[in-house]
Formats: C-alpha cells, sequence, structure tokens
C-alpha cells in the first residue's frame, strides 16, 4: 500500500502537534498574559467606585475578544465593574474601572480587590464561553477622592 506525501506530511504533522500539546507544562499558556490590582481605590462623595492596575496582553484568538473585570469586596458587599477594552499588543497598559456604587455601600477603608483578564469566544455573534486567563487578588486601601 502506498502512502501519498502529503498524507505523509499531514500525520507528521498531526504527531508534533499532539507532543507539544500533551508535553507542555501544566501552567503554560499559548499567550503572554497578566494582570495586576493597583493598591489604592478610591470613592466619590457620591459613592462612585474607581478601581485601576495594570495589564499586557497578547491577541486573544481569531474567535475571540478581551475583556477586564473587577471585583471589590467590602464588609461583605461585592460590586463587578467592567473596565474600558484592553489593548493586547504586549504592551503593559494601565486599566481603570468606575461605576456607581449605589448597590454596595463602599467606604474608605480595606477591600479586597480582584481583576481578570478574560478571554470570550464567540460562535456567530453570541460568547460560546468566557476564560479567565490572568487573576490578581490585592488587600487595597479604599481612599476618599
Amino acid at each position: 500500500m502506498r502512502v501519498s506525501p502529503r498524507r505523509m506530511a499531514l500525520v507528521a504533522f498531526s504527531a508534533l502537534a499532539a507532543t507539544t500539546l500533551f508535553c507542555a507544562p501544566a501552567g503554560a499558556t499559548v499567550f503572554n498574559q497578566g494582570i495586576s490590582v493597583h493598591h489604592d481605590a478610591y470613592v466619590a462623595g457620591d459613592g462612585t467606585v474607581t478601581l485601576s492596575g495594570s495589564y499586557h496582553c497578547e491577541q486573544a484568538s481569531p474567535s475571540g475578544a478581551m475583556q477586564i473585570k473587577a471585583t471589590v469586596e467590602h464588609e461583605g458587599g461585592r460590586l463587578s465593574i467592567g473596565a474600558e477594552q484592553p489593548v493586547c499588543d504586549g504592551t503593559e497598559r494601565r486599566w481603570v474601572a468606575t461605576a456607581p456604587g449605589r448597590w454596595v455601600n463602599v467606604r474608605p477603608g480595606h477591600a479586597v480587590v480582584t481583576a481578570e483578564l478574560q478571554e470570550i469566544r464567540m460562535s456567530g455573534l453570541m460568547p460560546r464561553s468566557v476564560a479567565t486567563v490572568a487573576q490578581d487578588r490585592q488587600d487595597v486601601e479604599v481612599r476618599r477622592h
């Protein structure tokens, strides 16, 4: 039985891809991505909460988009805020998330902030899945702004 060169190349490529996939360390990712939380958060007189930090990421997969989600936990309350759309070109950049805090009474003092860099995989126009690709959790000091 004769095997065509094209089929042989496909089999070799598949074997190489499987070896690479299953031999990678458990924590390895395809993209270089990271996020951090700044140690200060702010609350305005009207209750508006501002969280910030920095991030870096590579371009999302062709069928996906990136987003930043920040969550502040303060005195039993929890508020999740979406930040601006990240620019994923490998450069370290600053993120800022601001939202009205009227549903969670955030006041000056100790809080915990979690920032997540997430990849949204799309199926047509609808999100298929959301995966957290980088995360940071910090104790912060909420200050009056």
